[in-house]
Parts: C-alpha cells; structure tokens; sequence
C-alpha cells in the first residue's frame, strides 16, 4: 500500500505551525485539510485528552457558529498522535488564508468562561473528560508561540 499524505511529513522535522495537509476535489470542489500542529512531534509531551476534549468543543461551536467561515466548516478535530488538529474546509486555501481565522478562534477558546458547550451525558459520549484550564493554557501557548509570531517556515511543511 501507498503512504498516505500525512506519513510523508517528515515529522522529525515538524515544528508547531499551520499547514496544508492536504487538498482534495470532490466533484468540481476543493476542500483544504490543515494541520494545526500545537506541539514539536516526538519531542515535546503530547495534548492529554481532556485539554483536547474540551478544545474540540469549543473550537466546533466556534466555527459552526462564525458568520464567515461556518457553512465552509467541513470539521474540526484532534490528530490521533494528540500533538494537534485538523480542520477541514470548503475552499483551496493556502496556511497563510486561515491565520486571522485561527487567531479569533483560539482567543475565544483562551478567553472561555463557563460552561462548554455540549459538556453534558445527553450531548457527549464522554462528557466528563475537559479541562478548561488547561484547553485554555495550550491554546494561549500556541496562539503566542506560533500563530501571533507567523512565518514562512511555520507555515509549509519542512522539506
């Protein structure tokens, strides 16, 4: 079998960044899968799964409910390996395209308060696996390590 696209990074090179994973036409539409990369792969500790959790939540509720970027809202979830996301949308864009988006989306995680969305048994398989606190300090990391100090080299995929 062939690698599949993901496989092909050479991730002892990754840095945290937003990139173009992938593009895809389905039909005459294109839609951009980015890799949302919060940690340095094989180096620094993983995303625990309650962190993601919750960042899940209210990253989703976020882009479903921006005016702008909702209805080109494909999906948005973590990376199995847990060092990022996914956010998959309607459009061919390039990582430079969704930094503003990203910064938005990540100071309204940062600046939550309250309850998360869909944190209840009725709207969750695992409702009780969040943490706020935490949700909040990963993307305030990675909103000022990464997205406020963007560069070209955070943005494409090293070689």
């Amino acid at each position: 079998m062939e690698k599949i696209a993901s496989f092909t990074v050479n991730h002892l090179k990754l840095k945290p960044g937003v990139y173009v994973s992938r593009k895809d036409t389905i039909g005459e539409n294109i839609i951009t899968t980015f890799d949302l990369r919060f940690t340095t792969p094989n180096l620094e500790p993983v995303l625990n799964t309650a962190e993601i959790h919750a960042i899940e939540h209210l990253a989703a509720t976020y882009l479903r409910n921006d005016k702008d970027i909702s209805a080109k809202t494909i999906y948005f979830g973590p990376m199995g390996c847990r060092t990022g996301f996914y956010l998959i949308l309607a459009g061919d864009y390039e990582s430079k395209d969704i930094v503003d988006l990203l910064i938005n989306l990540f100071k309204f995680v940062a600046d939550y308060e309250g309850e998360i969305p869909g944190a209840a048994a009725r709207d969750c398989g695992n409702y009780l696996d969040m943490n706020l606190p935490m949700a909040k300090y990963v993307v305030k990391k990675y909103l000022n390590e990464v997205l406020l100090k963007i560069t070209d080299e955070t943005l494409n995929y090293p070689q």
